[in-house]
């Protein structure tokens, strides 16, 4: 059985779907899936990592910013206010790595002067050119010579940051979801998610799930806990052969972007990019799929001015607002 991605019989624009550059006809082989807004509903993140970048952003990084006591303050502040340049970072940074995210927040810092760290002046503009490349799109710098004493600090305190994220996250939002999701998994998925996945499985497509989040691994190297546990919360089934074949992402110890993530697993498995689907709500997943010649689906809800004009800039091929729309299944051609 072959699955192939067809756009002949459609048009630009039907129920909530419209599709913005023909990608013509081919045979799918893989599938590789955002999680979290995606699919996902569990992490109502943005107002949370905006919050936390915003204290670092405007008053660094002090002895105890990530007591307990800080977390139980920042949970608390969550969406009180607007943080205008931290909530449009997070708007514009999706589908970045975290890890990423919390490393803007500290460079970003040190050109405030927040953050406390004695650079020379080539330096100091080196930081400023990363901050802002880092705002479109860019992940990787190793190439950028750097004082030891920034490297140092990144290293320390990037993962650092983003476990006092993860736990304002679980606080703010996380850990009730979660349990809700258990409870009704339905409500806690995108519409129309699960039975478009199984459509997919059913054709003979190989699911990923790529995420920009740290992936935590017990001793035998299996995921658990965190994004992990959200995937099996709403109804995923997760292993070789199941509906998902596996969870990618970040560890603790390498910072792996989502487009890195995915040329990976090509070259890995050996897989022509131009039978692949990128679905997903991040700039990151999107970009890398375009750039890799595969097929790119944005999933965005009709409101989000910004980020769809974001991803038809990217060169995204469709753009849906879920997966209900009875027509979508037309793009898809089992024979």
């Amino acid at each position: 059985m072959t699955l192939w991605i067809d756009d002949a019989s459609l048009p630009d624009a039907f129920d909530n779907v419209r599709i913005l550059r023909r990608f013509g006809r081919r045979k799918l082989t893989h599938v590789f899936h955002d999680v979290d807004g995606t699919h996902s509903l569990i992490r109502d993140w943005p107002p949370v990592m905006s919050r936390v970048l915003r204290e670092v952003v405007a008053g660094g990084l002090p002895d105890g910013y990530d007591a307990d006591s800080a977390v139980a303050r920042l949970v608390g502040r969550v969406g009180v206010e607007p943080l205008e340049e931290t909530d449009r970072f997070c708007v514009e940074s999706a589908g970045l790595s975290a890890l990423t995210q919390m490393e803007w927040a500290i460079r970003r810092g040190i050109e405030r002067g927040s953050v406390a760290l004695d650079l020379p002046a080539d330096a100091r503009a080196a930081n400023a050119k990363i901050v802002r490349a880092i705002w479109e799109g860019r992940e990787r710098f190793d190439d950028v010579p750097e004082p030891e004493s920034l490297r140092s600090l990144l290293r320390e305190h990037t993962p650092r940051l983003f476990r006092l994220y993860e736990r304002v996250l679980n606080g703010a939002c996380r850990d009730r979801n979660l349990a809700a999701a258990r409870r009704d998994p339905l409500r806690w998925r995108v519409p129309g998610a699960m039975e478009f996945m199984e459509m997919l499985h059913a054709g003979g497509v190989k699911n990923y799930f790529v995420t920009g989040a740290v992936i935590p691994q017990n001793a035998a190297g299996v995921p658990e806990g965190g994004m992990f546990d959200e995937i099996l919360a709403v109804g995923f089934r997760v292993g070789p052969g199941e509906l998902v074949e596996a969870l990618h992402g970040s560890t603790w110890s390498e910072k792996i972007p989502k487009d890195e993530v995915m040329r990976r697993l090509c070259r890995q498995g050996h897989i022509d990019p131009s039978g692949v689907l990128v679905v997903g709500d991040g700039r990151s997943e999107i970009s890398a799929g375009v750039e890799m010649g595969a097929v790119a689906i944005s999933r965005l809800p009709v409101g989000a001015a910004r980020q769809r004009q974001l991803h038809e800039a990217l060169g995204t091929h469709v753009i849906l607002a879920d997966y209900t729309s009875p027509r979508l299944r037309e793009m898809f051609v089992r024979e």
